[in-house]
């Protein structure tokens, strides 16, 4: 064994991500300099998705025209089932 002292105190008060993990608790790792996560939730440098990012819209479920069909569509189900309704 060593009698080297460890100088634990900057890194066990330094902030935490702010991240939230899969069983719903903080993680627990340190945050970046600077940054409010963890290297491994995006704090570190070109983490996280490029401006303008092609890949995040390629399927076109969440165009405004598709919303605006679904809309559409769930309008005219409602009116169906409240013409139901009454006919009964």
């Amino acid at each position: 064994m060593s009698d080297h002292i460890r100088n634990t105190g900057p890194m066990l008060a330094s902030p935490r991500c702010g991240a939230k993990t899969r069983c719903g608790g903080a993680c627990r790792s340190p945050a970046v300099n600077g940054r409010q996560r963890c290297r491994m939730h995006g704090g570190a440098h070109g983490s996280g998705a490029p401006k303008a990012n092609q890949n995040a819209r390629k399927h076109g479920l969440f165009t405004g025209e598709a919303i605006e069909e679904r809309r559409k569509i769930q309008a005219l189900l409602r009116d169906a089932r409240k013409l139901l309704e009454e006919m009964k």
